[in-house]
């Protein structure tokens, strides 16, 4: 005979609750940490403005910190989807699919509430090594630059891992500038920038 005990209607409005919360607390940390950093924003302000309470937060996060590093990965997650949809389009053209990344980040980066990389910012934020916000910036960053080298290889650029360096500089410039300069600043040359840099490492 079975003793599992039958689910009440109550627990299954609980069981569907938690997921919703969970969600709505992650996308409120998401946009909170993004807009004013992390160190900025506090657990009582994610909870009033995701409307739960606090021991519903940390049934899903053990603590902010832990709620930092899932924001990142999240970030990191979408950054990926950007990255690489021009290989979908334009399989065996490294360089196309590299540029159509930068004419989307150069078209980002002139908007309105723009703030730069909330990997590059979180590594600004936390210099310790062992913040797990921090380490999670820092494997993306590193996987990031591993991945332009090997476009760069594939580019037939004679120093892959000079080009890749020198764009992955550009990159960072342009989370930095767009937030200072705007729609006038570097960011709108970001493409032309990054068209001759690979043009004169590839000839």
């Amino acid at each position: 005979m079975s003793t599992k005990r039958p689910v009440k209607p109550a627990d299954s409005a609980a069981a569907g609750a938690k997921p919703r919360a969970a969600e709505r607390i992650r996308s409120t940390a998401r946009e909170l940490f993004y807009r004013e950093g992390i160190r900025a924003i506090g657990v009582e302000e994610i909870v009033s403005r995701a409307g739960v309470t606090k021991p519903s937060l940390y049934r899903s996060y053990a603590s902010k910190d832990e709620l930092a590093a899932e924001y990142l990965r999240d970030y990191e997650g979408e950054f990926w989807k950007r990255f690489e949809a021009g290989a979908e389009t334009h399989p065996d053209d490294p360089r196309t699919q590299l540029l159509a990344y930068f004419r989307g980040l150069a078209e980002r980066a002139v908007r309105p509430g723009y703030r730069g990389c909330g990997l590059t910012n979180a590594v600004v934020e936390y210099p310790g090594d062992e913040h797990p916000a921090r380490k999670v910036s820092q494997t993306h960053k590193r996987k990031l630059r591993a991945r332009l080298v090997e476009m760069s290889r594939a580019m037939g650029a004679k120093s892959p891992v000079t080009l890749a360096d020198g764009l992955l500089l550009l990159l960072e410039g342009t989370y930095a500038s767009g937030q200072l300069f705007g729609r006038d600043g570097p960011a709108r040359s970001l493409v032309a920038v990054a068209e001759q840099l690979i043009d004169s490492s590839t000839r």
